[in-house]
């Protein structure tokens, strides 16, 4: 969870999610007729609009060109056209007046004013609690600590994620057991697990949040593309040596299954939540993974994380239009 992230530039224009509440807690997602979950990606020679080597941030397993990277088509745009460009200069004055109170410094040296805004992030990737005991860490699907909580409410403006990390085993596993209410359980189906802890979650912004003071979203799945089974490509094994985006509108193989339970739970809540949905927009690029230009280099195949600039810049543009007022 992150109070609140935003890319140093950006390739890309995305849509919003700026229609009031419908289904419960789940917000929409159209914005002037356009709707990326229901589009094409297209090519445009003035993106991205920064390069990697430029960017502190960024480090060396998502920075494609820096790997060796030889194609360039995944800087790509989609086709809403409607949709408003992101201008850094005007950030500041849309997040204070997107959050009213919004905390912030601004200091000004001669003709130099720097405007700055809090931006934490909070590294928990089950947004439920992982409890150690003497035996076991146990994860508990029903229960969200004092101490997350109260980090959580000193912002105005929180971005969740989850998901990935609910797939792993073995070593890179973080917890030993699963423990809802008074059963203990070995394991059992991530998307189930997946599935209390979010319902949990949504409880929680119930209970506790203020939709007056603080803006609540939550990112969608991001999808991998390591099975090319899922597009119906049979001369691909993953996104090995992909260099296209899939033709839209709408992503060939099946919706995402961790994306369908989110939503199925947001729409449970009775407070406004923005889903932030990059789901269906990132299935269509298979292209834009490192594969072998990531981690591990040749001797890896990564078509888990993004090249950077590229599809996550989309998912920034997004939050950004966001947070315009209505």
């Amino acid at each position: 969870m992150a109070s609140f992230t935003i890319g140093a530039a950006v390739s890309l224009l995305v849509f919003s999610l700026l229609h009031h509440q419908v289904h419960g807690g789940l917000v929409g997602s159209v914005i002037n007729g356009c709707d990326l979950s229901h589009g094409n990606w297209v090519f445009d020679d003035s993106y991205p609009l920064y390069a990697a080597p430029s960017c502190p941030f960024i480090e060396t397993v998502f920075d494609c060109v820096g790997n060796g990277r030889p194609d360039k088509n995944y800087f790509q745009r989609t086709n809403c056209r409607e949709l408003v460009e992101f201008e850094p200069m005007t950030v500041a004055c849309m997040l204070y007046t997107a959050v009213l109170g919004t905390k912030y410094t601004l200091v000004t040296k001669g003709g130099l004013s720097t405007f700055t805004f809090l931006v934490s992030f909070s590294r928990n990737a089950f947004i439920v609690d992982i409890v150690g005991t003497p035996d076991a860490r146990v994860l508990k699907l029903d229960s969200i600590s004092t101490e997350n909580e109260q980090l959580w409410l000193q912002n105005d403006v929180l971005i969740f994620d989850s998901w990935h990390w609910w797939l792993h085993v073995g070593r890179k596993q973080p917890w030993d057991l699963i423990q809802v209410g008074n059963r203990t359980y070995k394991d059992m189906d991530r998307l189930v697990a997946f599935e209390k802890a979010l319902t949990t979650w949504a409880g929680w912004v119930d209970s506790k949040v203020d939709p007056n003071k603080t803006k609540v979203f939550f990112q969608g799945v991001s999808p991998d593309h390591s099975n090319a089974t899922e597009w119906g490509d049979p001369q691909a094994i993953n996104c090995n040596a992909q260099t296209e985006p899939l033709p839209g509108p709408d992503f060939p193989g099946k919706p995402h299954p961790a994306e369908q339970v989110l939503e199925k739970v947001l729409i449970t809540a009775s407070k406004p939540v923005h889903l932030l949905n990059i789901t269906a927009l990132s299935q269509l690029r298979k292209d834009a993974h490192p594969s072998v230009y990531g981690l591990g280099g040749h001797k890896g195949m990564d078509c888990n994380h993004w090249c950077l600039a590229g599809v996550l810049d989309t998912w920034n543009v997004l939050l950004h239009v966001a947070l315009i007022p209505n």
